[in-house]
């Protein structure tokens, strides 16, 4: 992972940035997808739907560096090349979740393969943080598969501002033919705006309505 300061005196964005993170103005935005031809896609080629939720979210966050945005550990502000999905797990037994790191492929099938693997390795550990160490550069993602929601919000109380976005899934909405999935996306506005939070959810939404060009 390689992490790229930004320099604040030609950035298009240091205005917006200085002011909300002044602020500490941060936000979150629920969609309810349709999730039906991806739902279907995954199940008939017997792969998980929460692999699949991780891989497509990782890869769109991938794609813009306002999602990327962090500090790296001598407080100065930049992005990584890339973030890995660091995600929760439940202990169906104690009712208690772990927090994982996969490392992630643009190829589904690899990612598959590392996101089983790290589960058999780290499932019902009863520990927090399994794994040894977690990297710095990750998109952080979990579900709620026990109820819907019309909105979500998580409070980060941090002596540094948190930028890097943090995604929650619901539980799958029936209604006819069709499945849908409540999205929550949390982001630190000096990072995002509005119209780039909106991006994130209509590309998931277009990626879920043709799932065969991702995931193939």
């Amino acid at each position: 992972m390689t992490f790229k300061t930004i320099n604040l005196a030609e950035w298009e964005r240091t205005e917006v940035f200085n002011h909300f993170l002044t602020q500490q103005t941060s936000f979150s935005m629920t969609k309810e997808i349709e999730v039906t031809h991806l739902y279907n896609y995954l199940k008939e080629n017997e792969h998980s739907f929460y692999s699949g939720f991780i891989y497509l979210v990782t890869a769109i966050a991938n794609q813009k560096i306002n999602f990327r945005l962090s500090f790296n550990r001598e407080g100065q502000v930049g992005y990584w090349d890339h973030l890995l999905p660091m995600y929760t797990i439940f202990d169906k037994k104690t009712h208690q979740f772990s927090t994982l790191a996969t490392e992630y492929s643009l190829d589904f099938q690899t990612f598959e393969k590392n996101h089983r693997t790290d589960l058999a390795t780290f499932s019902n550990t009863g520990k927090l943080f399994p794994q040894a160490t977690l990297p710095e550069n990750v998109i952080n993602i979990s579900m709620i598969p026990w109820t819907s929601f019309t909105g979500f919000n998580l409070n980060i109380n941090n002596d540094q501002p948190y930028l890097l976005p943090i995604v929650t899934g619901g539980k799958f909405v029936f209604l006819d033919d069709k499945i849908f999935l409540p999205i929550a996306l949390q982001i630190h506005h000096a990072a995002c705006d509005g119209f780039h939070v909106a991006d994130f959810l209509n590309l998931f939404e277009k990626m879920a309505a043709n799932p065969q060009n991702y995931f193939e």
